[in-house]
């Protein structure tokens, strides 16, 4: 079984190596999927959603991690050759002031609209009511991890990382993002 783990990685990281805007997104995709899988049980769904998986998924692959990979590159751009305590501060806050924020409005907005397939009306006024809760939510938890993903991973790798700590937080957003009226229906 370790043979096959260690055989899994190398090839993983071929292709980290060879394609990583595609890896990425793909690897961003599929522990999105893991995400809601595990939110859909959590929050009681009898049968799974295969409609909602995939939207999920697409949310993962097509927008999270491209994202992703490129928020670390212009990181990495902006403070080139910079490295210690100071920068690694400085890469949070940025981090934490633009795009955290975004993320999660990106998240509800999508949620709503494309996975529940909700009025923007709706969204706007559930955007309204749950985001500031979600996004002090963000600020109490994602610093810590940006830190030990600027401080600690090398670039190639903080988007797997950061894809992995967002399958968790995922599961939060999914369960605060979900409809009460989808809760009743199933």
């Amino acid at each position: 079984m370790s043979e096959l783990v260690a055989d899994s990685w190398r090839r993983y990281l071929r292709q980290l190596q060879r394609h990583p805007l595609r890896t990425k997104a793909i690897t961003s995709g599929v522990l999105a999927g893991c995400s809601d899988v595990i939110a859909q049980k959590i929050s009681g769904v009898k049968k799974l959603q295969f409609k909602r998986l995939l939207l999920i998924m697409l949310y993962g692959f097509a927008y999270a991690g491209p994202f992703g990979h490129f928020l670390h590159k212009l990181m990495d751009h902006i403070f080139k050759g910079k490295k210690g305590n100071s920068t690694v501060a400085k890469k949070v806050v940025l981090e934490q002031l633009t795009s955290s924020p975004w993320n999660n409005m990106m998240f509800m907005i999508y949620y709503g609209m494309v996975v529940e397939g909700r009025p923007w009306l709706l969204v706007k006024n559930k955007v309204k009511k749950d985001y500031p809760s979600v996004q002090l939510t963000a600020w109490r938890f994602w610093p810590i991890v940006s830190w030990i993903n600027y401080q600690y991973m090398p670039l190639q790798f903080r988007v797997l990382f950061h894809s992995f700590v967002a399958s968790c937080w995922a599961i939060f957003l999914n369960l605060k993002a979900r409809s009460a009226v989808t809760i009743k229906a199933n």
